[in-house]
């Protein structure tokens, strides 16, 4: 057994060694990377000025200032070519500029309240009735269609509220790193696809996202003054609220219906109030504005150009979406990542590399809305659309990193099933070993924009990160603020892309990609 054993590793051994032993690190830029990350960041000043100096940063002139903030301090930096590029037509901009809503009867009590993005205004302040529905059926509907004018809809919920007994924020523990190094690509897909109740829960929440549509389009026919929505989640003060993009499309009817997402408790109070026949009224006054005049949605991209004659003009991309939801000021999604891939690259300028491959920063917009800024850069310059095979500028794409899990530590790196690459990240890990980076998992991750890249067999990654508190309480809601950044991750980020993106652009060949993708599965 022991010699099983021996041989066993050592055949693991060679098969790194075959894949990684050309790795070449510079170790003295890698310490200097290091040094200026450490001792002179400026994350946290760019994470400053892109929330609490800019505001959200939603389709639209929200967007658009920050997009240029970053093109001018990028090109203050000394990066080239900084500009923002328009990727295609994305429709009306939109923005919140008043909201406010209370409870008058039967004693007065405020209410926090966000519009839902891409809904409507009250035009003033008025004083309303609640119309409250309890079916769910969407035939029922019709009884309703002569009672809705100036009223405030509220539909019947039976979420039930439990007591938070884990804390908000956590880090990856060894024992679940180890699990997410040792299992299998796609395995987490497979598990979520064999969860009945999973389905059962899909089915439903599809089921009641048709019922609140039909219940919206009738409201907005009948003159209501308003809708009220929250989710089970909206407790202790924090609010889970996105949008309906689709009033973005240049052809919709102008939305005049003010959409307000609330707390749960508040919800849920007005109705136990409506059961009762407790007579409610409330006031509210809600201005939202729409954004014709512009209708394009633009990336943000700026270059560290190579230097090797035969290499130059291969490419390492690093980014993060720049555009965010409307709640709060989009801190950890995602203003913490455009603002480490600001940092990374700050800092490789700043120590005057001369990379032999070109480096080139992106900021995402439209990701909330679909990856929209990715996709399209892809489609745009990567990607033949008639034969969804690389242009030759497609084929120059060494990789593409990305961040975009809010403000934790980086931890790892997900390999999305290329194996061959994953001798190789390892070895660019352990100079960081000791800042808590160290896992390499051959595992798939989602929902963000290295999967515009990854789609059609370009090496594209998204790093591991700390949770802290993304998913309990700043993701898409009204507390994702600046004072919920963590500096030192942010900082420790910032080092770890840059020595990922110094390695790629210094080392001989390109990152090897996984098999290449056909044309019928780059569709999907």
């Amino acid at each position: 057994m022991k010699n099983k054993l021996l041989v066993a590793g050592l055949l693991l051994g060679s098969s790194v060694l075959a894949y990684g032993q050309d790795e070449k690190l510079d170790m003295a830029t890698l310490d200097k990377i290091r040094q200026e990350g450490m001792q002179r960041s400026q994350v946290m000043e760019t994470a400053f000025y892109l929330t609490d100096v800019n505001g959200p940063r939603i389709q639209g002139p929200g967007y658009v200032k920050a997009a240029n903030w970053c093109k001018d301090k990028l090109t203050g930096w000394g990066l080239q070519n900084a500009k923002l590029e328009a990727w295609g037509d994305w429709g009306k901009g939109w923005a919140v500029e008043r909201c406010y809503l209370a409870m008058t009867a039967p004693y007065y009590k405020s209410m926090i309240a966000v519009p839902r993005a891409w809904s409507g205004s009250t035009n003033k302040l008025q004083a309303a009735d609640i119309l409250f529905i309890s079916e769910t059926d969407t035939t029922a509907l019709e009884n309703y269609r002569s009672k809705l004018k100036n009223k405030v809809i509220l539909l019947d919920q039976s979420f039930r509220i439990s007591p938070s007994f884990k804390a908000d924020a956590d880090r990856f523990t060894d024992e679940e790193l180890q699990k997410m190094a040792g299992e299998a690509a796609g395995s987490r897909g497979q598990r979520m696809q064999g969860d009945s109740s999973m389905r059962r829960l899909m089915q439903a929440m599809r089921s009641r996202n048709v019922f609140n549509q039909k219940m919206r389009k009738l409201a907005k026919q009948e003159g209501a003054l308003g809708i009220l929505n929250t989710t089970q989640t909206s407790k202790d003060g924090t609010l889970f609220v996105s949008g309906d993009y689709a009033n973005a499309a240049l052809g919709s009817t102008p939305d005049d219906l003010a959409d307000l997402s609330i707390a749960v408790e508040d919800y849920l109070m007005l109705c136990r109030l409506m059961k009762a026949n407790v007579p409610v009224k409330l006031e509210l006054d809600v201005k939202t504005k729409f954004f014709a005049d512009d209708i394009k949605g633009y990336n943000v991209l700026a270059d560290i150009p190579g230097t090797d004659p035969k290499l130059k003009e291969e490419v390492v991309m690093l980014g993060a979406h720049l555009d965010s939801w409307h709640a709060a000021t989009g801190a950890t999604d995602n203003a913490a990542g455009s603002a480490v891939m600001m940092e990374a690259v700050r800092i490789l300028k700043t120590l005057g590399v001369k990379p032999r491959r070109t480096i080139r920063l992106a900021l995402w917009s439209g990701e909330e809305q679909g990856l929209h800024g990715s996709k399209n850069y892809v489609a745009n310059h990567l990607v033949n659309t008639a034969t969804n095979q690389l242009t030759k500028e497609g084929q120059n794409v060494s990789a593409y990193f990305n961040v975009d899990n809010g403000t934790g530590k980086i931890r790892g790196i997900y390999l999305q099933g290329n194996e061959a690459a994953g001798p190789i990240f390892s070895q660019w890990l352990k100079p960081v070993n000791d800042l808590g980076a160290t896992t390499v998992t051959i595992q798939n991750t989602g929902g963000t924009d290295h999967l515009s890249f990854d789609r059609f067999g370009i090496p594209g990654f998204q790093f591991i990160q700390d949770r802290i508190e993304y998913n309990t309480r700043t993701h898409h809601t009204n507390m994702d603020t600046y004072d919920h950044l963590q500096p030192d991750d942010l900082k420790q980020a910032a080092i770890i892309v840059a020595s990922f993106v110094y390695n790629a652009a210094m080392r001989d060949q390109k990152i090897p990609a996984k098999q290449p993708v056909t044309a019928q599965q780059a569709t999907r």
